[in-house]
């Protein structure tokens, strides 16, 4: 069963229970000073100069090193609680190399007052998260998003790649850092997955989840899911709101071109057509699908055949003559569908003229190397009501007498041979 989430106030996933342990105290181990973090992996001591966050996972403090040649801040990161300190400390080196994953400089566990605190001194996002800053800056373009969405993206592809999940990206774990550059942190409940079926939806945000997931009819979760939540965050930095629920009918009202909203469809749809991971979502922002083009098609018999937009005649009418015309109708298309057929677009369509939920199926089938012919309704009605064939007119009896008597008349008018030169001729032989 998915864990009790906290209010929206932590701003975080809640985290698996577990027994801290308790190291003994030692040179390694040195306690520090009020207001200081001290670190025995590096030998740094961090001055916490004040709290900046705080929630479920523990505090976040802004921090001044010492002992390093720098005075560029740090966020240090305190929490009581070891699985998460270890999954963030071991995902931040996997990510290490990835310019959109927020870096970790140092790792290090100290006791304080016999209490075991570990603590990550982690890049600072001065901008803070991307919740915190959509609350001032509002809105963003539809550049900014289909840039920042594939930066993030190639983060998250690394992971999956991996065998990983981040299974937590919600706005309160992506930051915003210099130059308005987005970047994912907080790994306390990504996992590696054994196998393709992904891992037991057990640690998650109640507020960033598929529905499926959340009503726990899906206990399994999937690369799918997270570009489920790269899809959300899509939306909240088009709409600049982050309070607001999002559903995949709402996508046909985002102030973007009918390609991005295409895009986040698919992220948010129905689980079976989703990106199946980063990387598709990846190319899918890169390159546009082709403008659906009519094919033709011999005839009808035999075809398993869909329909789509407005009809000139009631579809009630198209799916009778359908079947008169030996097709299977299918309600909608999928891999075993011959010809979809496209009446006048619909104007409330959830991707624009060309974005219906038709014509993406055919599209994401085409990805995959089915092919369905998409043929206009003109020709649908020929194929389906073919005219018939022009017969000859019969003409009337009495219309064949006279051309009998005319026949006769002429040969009776004909010039006879002359006797005396068939005589002649006859002899001559």
């Amino acid at each position: 069963m998915p864990t009790q989430q906290p209010p929206l106030a932590d701003r975080r996933a809640s985290y698996t229970r577990h027994v801290d342990r308790r190291l003994p105290a030692g040179p390694a181990a040195q306690p520090a000073p009020a207001g200081s973090a001290y670190s025995s992996e590096t030998g740094r001591t961090y001055r916490l100069d004040r709290l900046i966050g705080k929630g479920g996972f523990g505090e976040v403090y802004l921090a001044t090193p010492s002992g390093n040649g720098s005075s560029d801040q740090v966020c240090v990161k305190i929490s009581d609680r070891l699985s998460g300190w270890l999954r963030e400390a071991y995902f931040a080196e996997l990510l290490a190399r990835e310019p959109r994953a927020l870096r970790v400089y140092d790792r290090f566990v100290e006791s304080v007052d016999g209490e075991m605190r570990y603590c990550l001194a982690m890049e600072y996002a001065e901008h803070g998260d991307l919740g915190a800053w959509l609350e001032k800056v509002g809105a963003q373009s539809e550049r900014f998003v289909r840039r920042e969405l594939a930066a993030i993206a190639g983060a998250l592809d690394a992971l999956h790649r991996g065998h990983a999940l981040h299974r937590d990206l919600t706005p309160f774990n992506v930051f915003v850092c210099a130059g308005n550059e987005l970047k994912l942190g907080d790994f306390g409940i990504a996992t590696h997955q054994l196998s393709r079926r992904g891992v037991t939806a057990d640690a998650f945000n109640l507020f960033h989840v598929p529905n499926e997931i959340a009503w726990g009819r899906v206990r399994r979760w999937q690369k799918r899911d997270d570009v489920y939540q790269i899809g959300l965050l899509a939306a909240m930095l088009l709409r600049g709101d982050i309070t607001s629920p999002m559903r995949s009918k709402d996508v046909r009202g985002l102030p973007c071109s009918d390609h991005l909203k295409e895009v986040i469809h698919c992220c948010l749809g129905s689980r079976g057509k989703r990106y199946e991971s980063a990387r598709e979502l990846i190319t899918a922002l890169r390159k546009p699908p082709k403008e659906p083009s009519l094919g033709r098609v011999p005839s009808l018999e035999g075809k398993r055949v869909s329909f789509t937009g407005f009809l000139i005649r009631p579809r009630a009418d198209a799916i009778a003559a359908a079947r008169k015309a030996g097709a299977l109708v299918q309600s909608k298309p999928g891999p075993s569908t011959d010809i979809l057929v496209r009446g006048r677009p619909n104007a409330q369509q959830i991707a624009g003229r060309d974005g219906g939920s038709k014509l993406i199926e055919v599209r994401r089938l085409a990805a995959e190397g089915i092919k369905v012919t998409v043929i206009g309704e003109r020709q649908f009605w020929k194929l389906a009501e073919p005219p018939a064939p022009a017969k000859k007119k019969a003409r009337h009896p009495r219309a064949r007498l006279n051309s009998k008597s005319v026949s006769r008349r002429d040969s009776s008018s004909a010039p006879k041979p002359n006797s005396l030169q068939a005589t002649r001729g006859t002899r001559r032989s």
